[in-house]
């Protein structure tokens, strides 16, 4: 039996469950996985190990960096913390804090507000995540409208890199360890200036060495030609 990994490069709306399943199809192996879980609106790399022997690697993937590109917009909440929930308009400017005016008028403004993000922090899961709770997925009692607690996560931000800014939207590139919700640093972003934000777009980048680019899309694999995009670690 072939057993390696692959890089798909996923596009939106897919959730990693739907790859995994589509893979199992055309490969037609049970035992496939993903190393680490991307969100139906986000696209980009996503890792999937496929046959027993690599499935058993899926940890390793946990210790390398990923970077992603988010775009997101302030003066917005949600309850899914992207465009994707019940959304909910706030006053987009000014912005205040213990009720004074924070201005984030420029790019250096929002240097300075998002910077203090970067390093070792503290991070609340979303309530609409894979997180579990007692053995259930956090996701699924948000879904039935039940109060979904998560405890902080300690987590680590290499750097955050500002592609584009232009109030009320930007966009920015992440670097990060495992365990960093995108979504939850722009709505902790948003909260810390009393103005909202919500991530209304998400491209994984990066797992460690494995680029966007080098991916391959599912719509692209057939049972004749997946094993050639196989590789090992």
């Amino acid at each position: 039996m072939e057993t390696g990994f692959l890089n798909i490069k996923k596009d939106q709306d897919w959730t990693s469950f739907d790859v995994v399943a589509k893979l199992r199809g055309i490969t037609g192996i049970r035992k496939i996985g993903h190393c680490g879980t991307l969100d139906p609106l986000a696209t980009g790399v996503l890792i999937v190990a496929v046959g027993r022997e690599s499935t058993k690697m899926i940890d390793t993937f946990h210790q390398y960096k990923k970077t992603y590109i988010a775009e997101l917009e302030f003066g917005k909440t949600s309850d899914t913390y992207d465009s994707t929930g019940e959304i909910t308009l706030c006053h987009a400017e000014p912005a205040y804090r213990q009720g004074r005016p924070v201005e984030v008028s420029s790019v250096q403004d929002f240097k300075k507000e998002i910077e203090k993000y970067i390093g070792d922090i503290e991070q609340i899961p979303p309530a609409f995540s894979a997180k579990k709770i007692n053995g259930r997925k956090a996701y699924d009692l948000a879904r039935e409208g039940k109060k979904v607690e998560l405890k902080p996560s300690n987590v680590t931000i290499d750097e955050i890199k500002i592609l584009n800014f232009e109030w009320p939207k930007a966009t920015v590139e992440v670097t990060c360890g495992t365990g960093t919700y995108i979504r939850s640093l722009i709505h902790d972003l948003g909260q810390d200036l009393s103005c909202g934000a919500i991530m209304t777009g998400l491209q994984r980048t990066k797992i460690g060495t494995w680029v966007v680019d080098d991916g391959v899309g599912i719509e692209d694999l057939t049972r004749e030609n997946w094993t050639d995009h196989l590789f090992t670690i």
